[in-house]
């Protein structure tokens, strides 16, 4: 059988695949041809199947990338802005808006508690909180009260309706009582505060006057203010060393809900999280990595 030189080159290339051959003539041959036709129905060429393109493997690397450097792709990725900080807290402008205390913040600002209040809230990490008379609450209070009392006393009185440390509605339910005021006496001796709580209700006594705490004006750190339907005067302002029959009763019995500074100190507390937003990341783009990669291998293979 003669084959043209043209048709088979004598040696292959190594980027080209064999062509197998199989004898079909194409066509009549012609006379006096000095060539054998071949028919390429039958070429058979190298399959592919078994081939990996480059692309595909350097894809099964991604997966890998992502477990090897999760920390590296966490710090590139956009993080949301933080919030703009907002304006310092002013007590001021907290009671202007309720248009029920002008009496209240009348005091706060002869008296200088008020400027305390906003210097103590804005610069310090304990917080404070106010109990806020209602302009009704003074006009309720016997006639000639204030009249009495000596700027010292004035001065008293205001401070007695702030506590220097933040509480929450919840956290009045079980403090431990008495609670130290910003009043001190002449002898530096502080003014307390009794709280009972029951029922999701809290009442304060001062040892003249017992109300209800009702709602709250601002319940945020690091200031609380809670609304009062009656002036708290202290004990020390008067004789009677024993809260009056007038006032309301504060709630008794067993369900009374009674607590140690221990125990709302550490009710304040964050609880330690086990584990942290970015180490839960990190540790989910591993993962994902993982199975990836799993997946991509298994259908190369």
């Amino acid at each position: 059988m003669q084959v043209h030189s043209q048709l088979i080159p004598p040696r292959i290339s190594p980027k080209t695949y064999p062509i197998n051959f199989t004898q079909s003539p194409l066509t009549t041959p012609q006379i006096n041809s000095p060539f054998t036709y071949y028919s390429l129905s039958h070429l058979s060429l190298p399959t592919m199947a078994h081939q990996k393109p480059l692309s595909l493997i350097l894809l099964s690397l991604i997966p890998l990338f992502f477990i090897l450097f999760p920390q590296t792709i966490q710090a590139q990725s956009p993080t949301a802005p933080a919030p703009a900080p907002t304006g310092p807290i002013d007590i001021f402008a907290i009671l202007k808006k309720e248009n029920q205390y002008n009496t209240f913040i009348k005091f706060l600002n002869e008296t200088q508690v008020g400027t305390q209040i906003n210097n103590q809230v804005n610069n310090s990490n304990e917080g404070m909180t106010v109990f806020a008379p209602s302009d009704n609450a003074f006009n309720n209070l016997p006639g000639g009260t204030l009249n009495k009392l000596n700027d010292q006393q004035k001065v008293q009185l205001i401070q007695y309706h702030v506590i220097p440390k933040f509480y929450t509605f919840d956290d009045l339910q079980t403090v431990s009582n008495p609670v130290r005021t910003q009043a001190t006496g002449q002898k530096g001796e502080p003014f307390g505060l009794n709280f009972t709580g029951q029922n999701n209700q809290v009442n304060v006594s001062s040892g003249v006057v017992t109300t209800n705490i009702y709602n709250a004006i601002r319940k945020d750190r690091p200031l609380a203010v809670f609304q009062l339907d009656k002036v708290l005067l202290p004990v020390e302002f008067t004789d009677a060393k024993a809260p009056s029959t007038d006032d309301a009763p504060a709630p008794s019995g067993d369900t009374t809900k009674k607590g140690t500074s221990a125990d709302n100190t550490k009710a304040n507390e964050p609880s330690p999280a086990s584990t942290t937003p970015n180490d839960a990341k990190r540790i989910s783009v591993g993962i994902l990595g993982l199975i990836s990669g799993v997946f991509l291998m298994g259908a190369l293979s």
